[in-house]
């Protein structure tokens, strides 16, 4: 963990009204660069993700969700209808950097902390804004959940192979998405803030950050006459690349093999059919499966040390086990520990390094109003 004495946004106080996800995600990021990010939760309640399981682990009697992405934040509770704990807030955000919402379009100009309302008192503030799908569109009420964007976006549809139904992602990828390019944004008007002393406003939503995950596909699909793309029938993997690109069962797993060329791939896998008259797309679903025949006759790691003599591009599919067993994490330094109560409890770190050391929000998240905030 690095010295967070040195931390780049050391110093930056950030007032956090968003829960569960996404905006949470884009403060984590904060934080774990030095931000010092204050939590505003409902009172008697707090967070939703306090109490929304994905397992039956908890910590300290609290959702690992929660945990996950608080990390080293603080908390306070109020009620954001008393004009009194009201006032509070505007102590906050009068002294703070940034705030960040993600409640429905219109709620938290109900509520009087708009962007207009709050860069209006604090001109040189940072606002970041996440949401299901914008404002001002027909989508703009619908529900903003990671697997309806997920639906809504075509990622769902383009995942699996041409004979089964649409496939969900199983991380919440549209949220996560979402949460980065907001801190990127963040970021982003905080360096013009450093040049032109000028805050901002900074929006994104989950269908624009899943839209973006598929810029590439996108692209294509744009601009060669909106044919849709038909999805593999044999080893899927992606809508427009050709064979040997996909997932293989082989004797005791599953290999992923990249673009490679299909001469060298067949000589190295002994595979003595010709590829004579057959085309790497238009037939890709006849090569995977000469690919895939071969493939299973033999144990994963077989193939892959012949595949690596050969510079030939390929990888074991691993599961957790497999990641967390291969010490990778750890050599990086990405597997932290924190405390809460009387547990000790694993945590993953921020994803970058700066100045060689991995930065990382000090503690474990917050108790609801754990850290009583200092009024003037």
């Amino acid at each position: 963990m690095a010295d967070m004495s040195n931390a780049p946004l050391e110093g930056l106080k950030v007032v956090d009204f968003s829960q569960f996800l996404a905006g949470p995600y884009a403060t984590l990021r904060l934080a774990d660069l030095g931000a010092d990010v204050i939590k505003i939760e409902r009172s008697g309640k707090g967070d939703l993700s306090r109490y929304l399981y994905v397992s039956d682990v908890l910590i300290d009697g609290e959702s690992t969700i929660f945990h996950a992405i608080n990390r080293g934040k603080r908390s306070l509770a109020l009620d954001l209808k008393s004009e009194a704990e009201r006032q509070k807030v505007w102590e906050l955000i009068e002294g703070a950097d940034v705030v960040v919402q993600n409640f429905r379009p219109g709620v938290i100009e109900r509520l009087g902390f708009g962007p207009k309302e709050v860069r209006q008192r604090n001109p040189r503030i940072v606002y970041g804004s996440v949401s299901g799908y914008g404002a001002d569109n027909d989508w703009a009420a619908l529900p903003g959940q990671d697997l309806l964007a997920q639906a809504r976006s075509g990622v769902m549809w383009l995942t699996g192979a041409e004979q089964h139904g649409p496939v969900a992602i199983g991380l919440p990828v549209a949220d996560v998405l979402a949460g980065a390019a907001l801190a990127q944004g963040i970021l982003a008007l905080l360096v013009r803030r450093g040049i032109t002393g000028e805050g901002g406003v900074v929006e994104t939503s989950l269908i624009e950050a899943i839209t973006d995950l598929q810029f590439e596909l996108l692209s294509t699909f744009l601009n060669d006459g909106r044919q849709t793309p038909t999805r593999p029938r044999n080893n899927p993997a992606h809508a427009y690349l050709a064979a040997p690109y996909g997932v293989y069962q082989t004797a005791d797993g599953y290999l992923a093999i990249a673009m490679n060329d299909l001469h060298d791939l067949f000589h190295c896998l002994e595979i003595g059919a010709s590829l004579e008259g057959l085309d790497p797309f238009e037939d890709r679903d006849i090569i995977a499966r000469m690919l895939a025949d071969q493939l299973a006759s033999r144990p994963t790691g077989a193939w892959l040390e012949r595949m690596n003599q050969a510079g030939l591009w390929a990888a074991p599919v691993m599961d957790w086990h497999g990641l967390v067993n291969s010490g990778i994490l750890q050599e990086l330094g990405m597997v932290g520990e924190a405390r809460r109560g009387d547990r000790n409890f694993s945590t993953l770190l921020s994803p970058l390094r700066i100045d060689g050391a991995r930065p990382s929000a000090a503690g474990a998240a917050p108790y609801l109003s754990e850290e009583p905030i200092s009024w003037s």
